[in-house]
């Protein structure tokens, strides 16, 4: 048996925060993280674990960028929201109660707003909260770390996509571990 702070893919959903074309000429490496967000998001859908996408305020930031738009399954796209917190969005709670999880995955933009107010909403609501530190950005760097830090204090559980796709899997008997490992080579 896993430890517990170990991803669990019947227990996990992966939130995309509001990666939009507003953000492509301000946030530093917006391709690789976009590419690795990508890879994210297709390694645990491969797993069959839920992604669901979120935007910002869309009539002021645009809409969710189209390399993620053709990798998000189409019945996870994205839900709109005016609030930081990704949790304060109109039907987001009910929807990760239907789930039925209990870890949620987080990556996205900006990591010490909009991330890092979903990341504080859902620890208090009793989620383990895991955060793709390879998959997370903010317009500065010193913004960036900062919300990784305050999260980290939190009781974020630090992560990077490699590691959560094999926490997944356990095994290199995994049915879908070729996949996954030609996915992130």
């Amino acid at each position: 048996m896993a430890h517990t702070n170990v991803l669990d893919p019947n227990k996990a959903l992966l939130i995309v925060i509001d990666v939009q074309e507003a953000f492509r000429d301000v946030i530093p490496d917006f391709g690789g993280l976009v590419s690795r967000i990508a890879t994210a998001v297709s390694g645990f859908q491969m797993l069959g674990v839920p992604v669901i996408a979120t935007e910002q305020y869309p009539k002021g930031l645009g809409p969710i960028v189209e390399e993620l738009r053709l990798v998000i399954d189409e019945e996870n796209l994205p839900l709109e929201k005016t609030a930081f917190s990704s949790y304060r969005a109109d039907s987001f709670a009910e929807k990760l109660e239907k789930m039925g999880v209990s870890q949620v995955v987080l990556c996205g933009i900006e990591a010490h707003i909009c991330v890092n107010q979903t990341a504080h909403d859902l620890i208090e609501r009793g989620f383990q909260v895991h955060l793709l530190a390879d998959c997370v950005s903010s317009r500065f760097d010193y913004n960036r770390l900062a919300g990784i830090a305050k999260m980290a204090r939190a009781g974020v559980i630090e992560s990077s996509t490699e590691m959560a796709l094999f926490e997944m899997m356990g095994d290199a008997k995994h049915e879908k571990f070729k996949e996954i490992q030609a996915l992130i080579k």
